[in-house]
């Protein structure tokens, strides 16, 4: 049993660390949007490439994170969680150093293969080295300081790229993990997982022999990869649809076979676990394509610097810092329900209010107002959405429905900032034209909207009050706007 008590020296630079490592993944999942103009001018990189410059990250990421969580189990959570940690400063180097568009894009794929070592790797460490008595602690504070990088991030990244440059964006991470390597293998204790491994076997969880789905995490990781090649490259779009399909077929048949299945299908035999998944892909796609064009926005069209632009979406992470988990507890009262069709129906009144936005727009009388209702929206969503996955299943299977729901999120982005941009018209050389880019903004919000819209009716229909002892969030405090909290394994 894990014994360090959060009090203790050793507990302090235990969260440390681990606070250390996931602001990595969350600030680069926050800033760089902020850098993408920029990006596109010194590299004279098109539209597409700018996608492919948020897509390789979120590919990788979401196709292997399932998979990431397993290789600590097995080969020991500290190491794994260090290699992450390496491995992110390292392609974040190779982007920072990036000659070509091309090279960037490539050195974002090998960035999400760290990111998801580390992002759960983090997560697994506060698990297996605090006492069960200060786990919720730790967790929570774990969850609190990485929203506040987030909430930094686009700050951060706009005085980045407005000062040094864009390139800092990505170079920032080498200190960070200088920083964290040695006071991970100094401080922190290795845990191989072998308890966890044992309690999923004794629960069914699917883990238990320490076999990894490579085959799974592939197929997976490859389904989006074609999808999101059909989506940005018009061009060849038929042929490369088809074979995202037959791989997503492929990737069905490989998980119902397996008997350690990266994805263990079986779990959605629960209806609300399922109409839950469906309303995460419909709010965090419209989220992730909003988010996407919006930094854009600012910059293209309302001639905001990368600070500006920055700054002028913080007040949508502040509310989420602030009040989430007063939203959570408010949810625990009155039932999901009510929550989980307001919130994405007010986030899609927040996208409306952004088709104000425009050339030379003012912040506090054009910007504010959406920015504040989306932060209004996505507080009254959030930890209602995670709570209700927890609850939708097994309490021993609350870590893995909680990085399905992640991993749901991002391919939900990842699908968005793809296909947005082909849905609203956007040529490959549009951000370079103010007028062009507005007009094509102006279709894309709307669809974001229907998006949300469509969640909301869902969650009304399908979305029912969890039955009484389920198992609650213990990531309470969340400011990562573009993805659901990640939530510990091996609950009892």
């Amino acid at each position: 049993m894990p014994d360090v008590r959060l009090a203790s020296s050793q507990g302090k630079w235990i969260l440390l660390t681990t606070v250390l490592g996931s602001s990595m993944a969350m600030l680069d999942s926050t800033v760089v949007n902020v850098a993408l103009p920029r990006i596109g001018r010194d590299l004279d990189a098109s539209l597409s490439a700018l996608q492919w410059t948020i897509n390789a990250y979120m590919l990788t990421l979401a196709g292997l994170i399932l998979l990431g969580g397993s290789l600590g189990d097995q080969y020991g959570r500290r190491k794994i969680f260090v290699l992450g940690v390496v491995w992110f400063a390292a392609a974040s180097l190779m982007c920072g150093l990036a000659p070509t568009d091309a090279v960037l894009i490539a050195a974002r794929a090998l960035q999400g293969i760290g990111g998801a070592l580390l992002t759960p790797g983090s997560l697994a460490l506060i698990q297996a080295s605090f006492h069960p008595d200060d786990r919720a602690r730790a967790v929570g504070l774990w969850s609190g300081f990485g929203g506040i990088g987030a909430a930094v991030g686009p700050f951060l990244g706009g005085w980045l790229v407005d000062g040094p440059g864009w390139r800092w964006v990505f170079l920032l991470n080498v200190p960070l993990a200088l920083l964290c390597v040695p006071i991970a293998l100094r401080h922190v204790p290795e845990s191989d997982g072998g308890t966890s491994r044992s309690s999923e076997a004794e629960s069914g969880g699917g883990r238990a022999h320490g076999r990894f789905d490579v085959l799974g995490a592939a197929l997976g990781a490859l389904t989006l990869g074609l999808v999101t090649f059909a989506l940005i490259e018009a061009g060849a779009a038929s042929l490369l649809a088809v074979a995202g399909v037959a791989a997503g077929v492929a990737f069905g048949y490989v998980e119902k076979r397996r008997r350690d299945p990266m994805l263990p299908l079986d779990i959605f035999g629960s209806r609300q676990f399922t109409a839950l998944n469906v309303v995460t892909l419909c709010v965090y796609g419209a989220f992730g394509g909003y988010f996407f064009l919006t930094a854009l926005q600012l910059q293209v069209v309302a001639g905001y610097s990368a600070l500006a632009a920055g700054t002028a979406l913080l007040p949508t992470t502040a509310l989420m810092l602030l009040f989430s988990a007063r939203s959570g507890a408010l949810a625990d009262r009155i039932g999901p329900r009510i929550p989980l069709t307001v919130g994405p129906l007010l986030c899609a009144a927040a996208m409306l209010l952004m088709l104000r936005v425009g050339e030379h727009a003012d912040y506090l009388t054009d910007v504010l107002p959406a920015v504040l209702v989306q932060g209004v929206g996505m507080v009254t969503l959030v930890a209602p959405l995670t709570a209700s996955v927890l609850a939708s299943v097994d309490t021993s299977r609350a870590g893995i429905a909680s990085g399905i729901n992640n991993a749901a999120a991002r391919a939900a982005s990842l699908i968005a900032v793809a296909a947005l941009p082909l849905l609203a018209g956007m040529g490959p050389e549009a951000y370079r034209s103010a007028p062009a880019f507005d007009a094509a903004f102006d279709r894309a919000m709307p669809i974001c909207a229907g998006a949300l819209v469509a969640g909301a009716a869902l969650a009304f229909a399908m979305v029912r009050r969890p039955a009484p002892g389920c198992v609650r969030p213990e990531c309470r405090h969340h400011g990562n706007v573009t993805t659901p909290p990640l939530e510990p394994e091996g609950r009892s």
